[in-house]
């Protein structure tokens, strides 16, 4: 497996992005600049950087280097996402998102490990997204044993989701039934959420930032992400009041940061301007992070360090 699309870079700039990544000296904005061209790129190099940097003592630069090293879907990183996964002493966050990882590469030598962390991490975040991740590699496993060679459908929003749309419902007031339904299993609510997403309508929208009030604090930062990915300004005025709620979890709270620096109209900028002196690092840094990319945005520049090289089909 593999994302459909990585780049070629210079040893000297790979040399450099990793030493920015890993630089504690640099801006947070910067460190993440670095972060988001690595993700771009193959090896041993960035790999390692990205490996590195999931201890790193930001537990929101951890967290998506994590997340990246799933979206990437690179076998090599298993251990090490196992070992941040078994480390009691990071945050759920970041423990969260290596299981998350884990079922995105998908690989069923982790199916044990994934159980074990279910029963045993003490994070009701962290025990959800290993369900989730034993269901979605599960699922892959089903879909590929219908035809032998099937992987489950690219996102059109080009991330690897941590659940299959549901294609069994296509109505949003259905759709919208099972997100809102807190007796329904965690993975069905996922794959409702992603098949709203997938829609993007009005109505789809409306049932996605209605679910902003679910109960599981992972649920609602999965809404918050995929709010961001659709950059629907009628989602501002919610989002705004997840990013303000002080007593909301912190994953939670980041994930409404980006949704809005996402969405990026007026109030949304000022608003993450207020936020980024947060006394909670991971909300105060998602803010940055927000700001700085709409910077990049506003003056026609790329966040992402540029790669002069054409893309590699993979």
């Amino acid at each position: 497996m593999g994302c459909e699309n990585s780049f070629e870079s210079s040893p000297e700039m790979e040399r450099f992005l990793c030493e920015r990544l890993l630089d504690p000296s640099q801006p947070i904005s910067e460190r993440f600049r670095a972060l988001f061209s690595l993700r771009n790129l193959r090896g041993a190099g960035p790999r390692e950087a990205l490996i590195c940097a999931t201890r790193d003592s930001s537990n929101l630069l951890a967290h998506e280097a994590a997340f990246a090293l799933g979206q990437m879907q690179d076998v090599e990183a298993i251990p090490t996402l196992v070992n941040v996964l078994k480390d009691m002493s990071l945050h759920p966050i970041v423990r969260h998102e290596a299981a998350e990882a884990l079922g995105a590469i998908g690989l069923d030598s982790v199916i044990p490990i994934l159980e074990d962390s279910l029963t045993n991490d003490p994070a009701p975040e962290v025990q959800e997204t290993c369900e989730l991740a034993l269901r979605r590699i599960k699922e892959q496993k089903s879909l590929n044993s219908m035809d032998g060679t099937s992987p489950i459908n690219a996102s059109p929003f080009l991330s690897v989701d941590p659940a299959v749309p549901t294609s069994l419902i296509s109505s949003v007031d259905q759709l919208r039934e099972v997100l809102l339904n807190e007796e329904e299993g965690m993975y069905e609510r996922y794959a409702a959420l992603f098949a709203l997403r997938n829609d993007g309508r009005d109505a789809a929208v409306s049932a996605i930032i209605s679910s902003l009030g679910a109960r599981s604090a992972l649920l609602r930062h999965e809404v918050a992400y995929v709010l961001g990915q659709l950059q629907n300004k009628t989602a501002t005025a919610t989002l705004s009041e997840v990013l303000k709620n002080v007593d909301e979890h912190p994953m939670v709270r980041h994930e409404a940061a980006e949704a809005l620096g996402s969405i990026a109209d007026g109030e949304c900028v000022a608003l993450l301007k207020e936020f980024a002196s947060d006394p909670e690092p991971i909300v105060s840094q998602s803010c940055e992070v927000a700001l700085s990319m709409l910077e990049y945005e506003r003056s026609g520049m790329s966040f992402e360090y540029l790669f002069l090289q054409k893309p590699l089909v993979q």
